[in-house]
């Protein structure tokens, strides 16, 4: 029994903050965010490829990093 979380049946969302000129798509999986201690992160120009999971905080970072107020 494989211990590592199937996200195939998961619903993800586009971050806001993903360009649209296609080279930096994020996306995210907050009904398993809201579920679970860890927030699903992956390409999806590759939905097949590695999924990362952050705890809240490190996500919180990843998502003010992104808006510009990380150091």
């Amino acid at each position: 029994m494989s211990t590592t979380p199937d996200y195939t049946r998961v619903d993800w969302i586009k971050s806001t903050y993903s360009g649209n000129g296609g080279d930096s798509c994020l996306e995210w999986a907050p009904s398993v965010a809201r579920a679970a201690t860890t927030v699903p992160v992956r390409d999806s120009k590759v939905p097949e490829g590695p999924v990362l999971r952050f705890g809240p905080g490190a996500f919180s970072a990843l998502v003010n990093w992104a808006r510009g107020e990380g150091s």
